[in-house]
């Protein structure tokens, strides 16, 4: 399994305006380094897993909006943002596996699971692959939509969307795909057009929250409704007048949700 560190980098969580700034910590497992930024809180953890080709940086609004109501963590999947990684093709299985091994490094139990596109996929790996060491997942913008499985219509919609995200979602992500390479960047929209997660979904026996931004082209409304129909226990909630990154482009209103969330699910 390799050595890990927990090491935190810099000072503990400081408070800053009523909430706390989030603190960095690095974790080496057998899948490479992996990043991640904590908020203290009350309640069940929320781990929140980015999107395809970038990093945590699209979910740290949603972690700080969470600040002192549930301990939330961002992370940076190996191979993105500030993790490394030991292999040059990321597929959902092997991130899941790295997700859940860092769960383990961590010694989180049974945190509600947040995935963000590609990240919804991993969680969604992640929740079948170890039952009993996640206790509910939140499907942000699940991917991919079966009727849009090709390459140019999956560039199209995700130019469709970078329209409708604010500058600074883009300009992030672009620093994102930078980072990472245009190799990695391409493999990981690789895995995710590539997993069917259509057929992991019925296997998911955690309470199950689905969001989609009514104006997300890459997770349309009749695939939402799909993704919640063949969750044994998933509901769904479409937030009104956002696109695909809801955790940075409506974090109040995402926390809000999640918080009420995984209140109830550990009632």
């Amino acid at each position: 399994m390799g050595s890990r560190d927990h090491h935190i980098d810099g000072r503990d969580a400081e408070q800053t305006g009523g909430r706390m700034e989030p603190r960095r910590g690095t974790d080496e497992l057998a899948h490479g380094t992996m990043a991640s930024w904590c908020v203290p809180g009350q309640g069940p953890p929320v781990i929140c897993v980015h999107g395809a080709g970038v990093s945590s940086k699209h979910t740290l609004p949603l972690v700080e909006a969470l600040s002192g109501r549930l301990e939330a963590w961002a992370v940076d999947l190996p191979g993105f943002g500030a993790s490394t990684a030991r292999d040059h093709a990321p597929t959902v299985a092997g991130l899941a596996e790295a997700l859940l091994e860092w769960l383990r490094a961590r010694g989180i139990a049974r945190p509600c699971l947040l995935g963000l596109s590609l990240g919804a996929q991993v969680v969604a790996e992640a929740a079948v692959r170890a039952p009993d060491k996640v206790g509910s997942v939140v499907l942000a913008g699940p991917m991919v939509d079966p009727q849009a499985r090709s390459l140019p219509v999956l560039a199209a919609r995700l130019l469709l969307d970078g329209l409708r995200e604010g500058p600074s979602v883009v300009v992030s992500g672009i620093a994102d795909y930078r980072r990472a390479g245009a190799l990695r960047v391409f493999r990981s929209w690789l895995a995710s057009r590539d997993h069917r997660i259509e057929q992991v979904l019925p296997e998911i026996g955690q309470p199950a929250l689905v969001l989609r931004g009514s104006r997300d082209p890459l997770c349309p409304g009749h695939w939402a409704e799909e993704v919640a129909r063949l969750l044994p226990r998933g509901r769904l909630v479409t937030v009104p007048g956002r696109p695909h990154v809801l955790t940075a482009t409506a974090p109040e209103r995402v926390a809000d949700l999640v918080h009420d969330f995984a209140r109830e699910v550990v009632r």
